[in-house]
């Protein structure tokens, strides 16, 4: 069974960049659409990005559009969030999640079935 461990979390000031990677082991990556949602305090599980099994596809919540980009490499079996001019309201704990190929509705978090277990985004003014 594959097993999803996210990393690179961290404090950074408004506007400044992070990168969180995504690792996968333990079965076949390329089975998966892969996603990233996050999760503030008190606060329901958003969708953030989402990458197709194969990477020619990506999609984005509106909020993060020309900010963060997604991106996965099979052979590695890494999916990658690069986030830029990050802004306060970006704080959270970020997940990466996988989508059996089945679905296509990449923002409907009840669909996927393997998830990580999380990195803290803190993002401070």
């Amino acid at each position: 069974q594959v097993q999803l461990v996210e990393s690179g979390g961290g404090l950074v000031q408004a506007g400044g960049s992070l990168r969180l990677s995504c690792a996968a082991s333990g079965g076949t990556f390329t089975i998966y659409h892969m996603g990233w949602f996050r999760q503030a305090p008190g606060q329901e599980r958003e969708f953030v990005a989402a990458i197709t099994w194969s990477g020619d596809s990506t999609n984005y919540v509106d909020s993060v559009k020309g900010r963060f980009t997604i991106s996965r490499d099979n052979v590695k079996n890494t999916v990658y969030l690069q986030m830029n001019s990050l802004k306060p309201e970006d704080t959270a704990v970020y997940y990466c999640g996988a989508l059996p190929l089945i679905w296509n509705v990449f923002s409907d978090g009840t669909k996927y079935d393997l998830w990580g277990q999380g990195t803290q985004v803190t993002v401070s003014s």
